[in-house]
């Protein structure tokens, strides 16, 4: 999935205003290594996020996930998203931000762990 797709595009097109899903579709983390388990996520507490201001680390998903009715059965119901350097990475959980904006909602509960650039 190109940055393209996703984004459908920043500004107008035709005369109307493109819908924009993500800020930005990338492949890989820029932030550094920050070693959390399951266990140290599950206890920041989630918050919304808007789709549009989050930045994936993946450019694909298996569309078995995303369609699988028990995909949060073994792992955390709140995706994980890192905030580093003035921005909010989309770290675990595309498939259920992809599902959010099937059903055309623009924000989503995710656990948020802020890392500060010293960290690097």
């Amino acid at each position: 999935m190109s940055g393209q797709v996703a984004r459908l595009a920043a500004g107008k097109r035709g005369g109307e205003r493109a819908v924009v899903i993500f800020r930005a579709v990338r492949d890989g983390r820029p932030y550094p290594e920050h070693g959390l388990t399951l266990k140290q996520w599950s206890e920041i507490p989630p918050r919304p996020i808007r789709l549009d201001q989050l930045i994936t680390t993946k450019r694909e998903l298996a569309l078995d996930k995303l369609l699988a009715e028990d995909s949060t059965f073994y792992g955390d119901l709140f995706p994980h998203v890192v905030q580093w350097s003035g921005g909010l990475y989309l770290e675990d959980g595309l498939h259920r931000a992809l599902r959010a904006a099937l059903q055309q909602r623009n924000q989503i509960h995710a656990r948020v762990l802020v890392l500060s650039e010293a960290v690097e």
